[in-house]
């Protein structure tokens, strides 16, 4: 998952670039095509298949799962300190004086700027993401001990598999009947920007690993695809994914449609390397170290890239014409790695110790005399380690 949180990063990175740098009318096709590929969705599907995994075991195999406090409070730990300290140092910048737009500082801190059509890009663009994650957060305690309730009752196995499948089915079924009654029934135009920006229209990749996760912990141990059906699966996935992006026109449905179809991409790419025997060259490939480093530090790199993409046109050191790009570009993922290991080593990593405070039942961690409880699991998606050093 470290790795392809770190390929997820390298392409978010040069999909801004391209975005900021090239005109609309670019003579170079494969940079016009990079402003099409958006892989956001991807980070949504591994969220929702790291976070839903616990739930669909206990859902399956019985025992407890995370009460609501103790996972709402990982959750907070793991983003809020990075995304409060991001979204006030880069407003303070933008917002100089005591004219400020206070209205926007208030929507970013609260996660609901991706409702204000006006400012769900102001402060910093990208993080219009993380509101559809604190809003993911929301909807899985509520419909996490719901299903597991739900699944006790059931008398077999199959049925209680069938059950989760079929909630994650219609999850999926919500943006994609949305998105296509708001483009084709009430002709949206797709710069309204919560309509096609909203939880209601980009719940599908959510889906997508929430249902991955109930087929992970469904399988026991057995890997489900061997052979050569791994490698089916991710080339079917990257073709869905491409497809996807070359049909993801302005003014088209394929691009109101775009994040529902990759959505499916995604998930055949997840699953080929989940649900597949171990040892893949393809699992083996994305355990590489500098993947992994640059995964490790994907959220601060993702919360201060384009603060920095600005800074940096700014001073001249990235420019906006187009034979500048491959420059640019490298300028940035330099950069943004730089600037990522700094924010993970000042911000992210001391925060991440604050999990330690509350256990696996939601009390005070001073409720258990011994802190490495075998109870208490760390979570997959939570930093444990320091950044390694040479000498490490």
């Amino acid at each position: 998952m470290e790795g392809y949180r770190g390929l997820a990063a390298v392409s978010i990175v040069i999909f801004h670039v391209c975005q900021y740098a090239l005109p609309q009318q670019s003579p170079n096709p494969v940079f016009v095509y990079m402003t099409r590929f958006e892989v956001v969705d991807v980070l949504f599907a591994m969220s929702a298949y790291l976070l839903t995994l616990s739930y669909a075991r206990s859902a399956l195999d019985g025992g407890d799962a995370h009460t609501a406090g103790e996972f709402l409070f990982r959750r907070a730990v793991r983003i809020l300190p990075l995304y409060w300290v991001a979204v006030i140092v880069v407003w303070s910048i933008r917002n100089p004086t005591l004219n400020a737009d206070y209205i926007d500082l208030i929507e970013h801190l609260t996660f609901t700027h991706v409702f204000d059509e006006k400012r769900i890009f102001y402060t910093l663009g990208p993080v219009w993401s993380m509101s559809l994650e604190i809003f993911f957060y929301g909807t899985l305690v509520i419909l996490g001990p719901g299903a597991v309730r739900l699944c006790r009752r059931l008398a077999t196995r199959r049925q209680r598999v069938t059950v989760l499948l079929a909630g994650c089915g219609v999850l999926f079924a919500i943006p994609v009947a949305w998105n296509a009654f708001a483009f084709f029934v009430l002709r949206i135009n797709y710069e309204h920007w919560p309509v096609y920006f909203g939880p209601q229209a980009r719940f599908g990749a959510f889906a997508v690993g929430m249902a991955l996760a109930v087929i992970v912990a469904a399988r026991r141990s057995k890997p489900v695809f061997a052979g050569v059906w791994p490698t089916v699966l991710r080339v079917t996935g990257l073709l869905i994914v491409l497809g996807a992006t070359a049909l993801n026109r302005s003014h088209t449905w394929g691009q109101a449609g775009y994040h529902d179809l990759s959505a499916l991409g995604w998930g055949l790419l997840l699953a080929s390397t989940v649900l597949g025997a171990k040892g893949q060259a393809w699992s083996r490939w994305l355990s590489w170290r500098p993947l992994t480093f640059v995964g490790l530090l994907s959220y601060s790199i993702y919360m201060w890239h384009e603060p920095l993409m600005m800074l940096l046109a700014n001073v001249g050191l990235i420019s906006r014409q187009p034979e500048a790009l491959p420059a640019a570009i490298l300028v940035m993922l330099v950069a943004a790695t730089l600037v990522g290991a700094l924010s993970y080593q000042l911000i992210e990593y001391p925060t991440s110790k604050l999990r330690a405070i509350r256990g696996r039942d939601g009390r005070p961690r001073d409720y258990y005399p011994d802190l490495t409880s075998p109870e208490e699991s760390p979570s997959e998606t939570t930093p444990t380690k320091k950044i390694p050093t040479k000498k490490s």
